[in-house]
């Protein structure tokens, strides 16, 4: 059983992002389903936790007061900007739920 203290880990986080997007905010029992698809998080508190904190670093992130690193473009590696395309279209999704 999980506690409010309790660190995600990054695998975790990952599972509960995919689960994000199955679970959207019109499926019934939303909660306990991303709960259960985390695994070792068998609270729906800690899941709907976890989501407001996403929620609001996305809005930092938006709105500017998280600075994003400046990347040299020309010295990125070839999979740089899928990774930027990948954030930028989590970031709509987030926006929509």
């Amino acid at each position: 059983m999980g506690s409010s203290s309790t660190t995600w880990t990054s695998k975790q986080n990952k599972l509960f992002e995919n689960a994000l997007v199955t679970y959207d905010k019109d499926t019934p029992d939303r909660w306990r389903n991303l709960a259960r698809a985390v695994g070792g998080k068998t609270t729906e508190e800690e899941v709907k936790r976890q989501y407001a904190m996403l929620v609001e670093d996305v809005n930092h992130i938006e709105t500017g007061n998280i600075p994003l690193p400046n990347y040299d473009a020309h010295a990125a590696k070839p999979g740089y900007a899928f990774m930027q395309q990948q954030a930028q279209d989590r970031m709509k999704y987030m926006k929509l739920q």
